[in-house]
């Protein structure tokens, strides 16, 4: 059976859909946030203190109930909110056609879905075939977003500075294996952070761009193997 557009990819995955929505509405900032934090590697800065939560912008108007996106709509109204949620939602509006469970819809309560949106950078958007294909502009951004957070997994540990060598060299080497996904779980695999857990900071930085070691090591190896 062949997979609609609209579910193909992480971004129509239910359990990434569920993960980034409340108990009983989706939550468009929450899933932007996951989209810049996780295949972006930006996560947004912190909301300013005292800006209220969308559950306290009234969900009536007029009688009749409001959409998520005209209920943030209202909140952005706040200039303390506009800065950070002019980048952030449109990423996540662009899935509003998920409900909180992942699954297709074509209205909100009474209302019809608009997905429509720009990109911060300027890229227009209409649901989430449109997201992904942005996304794809930002190829450099999300690869080496993937590869620090295979590499965390894989570590047991975040991705310090000492790593970036050996993260570049992974990517380097997948992008001449079309990027498939076994390049870099072997390139992970191979790295000397896998391999040798115990090893300092510098040695590591040393073996990954393929430098010697210094006379000082060395000299204390040669040492060491004399006393032996």
């Amino acid at each position: 059976m062949q997979v609609p557009e609209y579910r193909r990819g992480i971004l129509g995955h239910g359990s990434v859909l569920t993960l980034t929505s409340i108990a009983d509405r989706t939550s468009p900032v929450m899933r932007g946030k996951w989209v810049m934090e996780v295949l972006l590697g930006s996560p947004p800065p912190p909301p300013p203190p005292n800006v209220p939560a969308l559950e306290e912008t009234k969900g009536t108007s007029a009688g009749r109930m409001l959409s998520v996106r005209a209920r943030m709509e209202e909140h952005r109204k706040n200039p303390a909110c506009t800065s950070c949620h002019k980048v952030i939602d449109p990423l996540g509006l662009a899935l509003e056609n998920f409900d909180v469970t992942g699954r297709w819809r074509i209205k909100d309560g009474e209302s019809a879905i608009d997905a429509t949106g720009d990109l911060y950078d300027g890229t227009k958007m209409n649901g989430p075939a449109d997201l992904r294909g942005a996304l794809l502009k930002h190829q450099d951004a999300f690869l080496l977003s993937f590869t620090e957070s295979l590499m965390t997994y894989a570590l047991g540990r975040r991705v310090e500075t000492f790593d970036m060598p050996a993260v570049r060299r992974i990517i380097h080497a997948a992008e001449r294996q079309d990027l498939r996904l076994s390049a870099f779980i072997m390139g992970v695999i191979e790295s000397p952070a896998f391999q040798m857990s115990r090893m300092t900071p510098v040695e590591m930085t040393e073996t990954a761009i393929g430098s010697r070691p210094s006379a000082d090591v060395e000299g204390k190896k040669s040492k060491s193997e004399g006393r032996r």
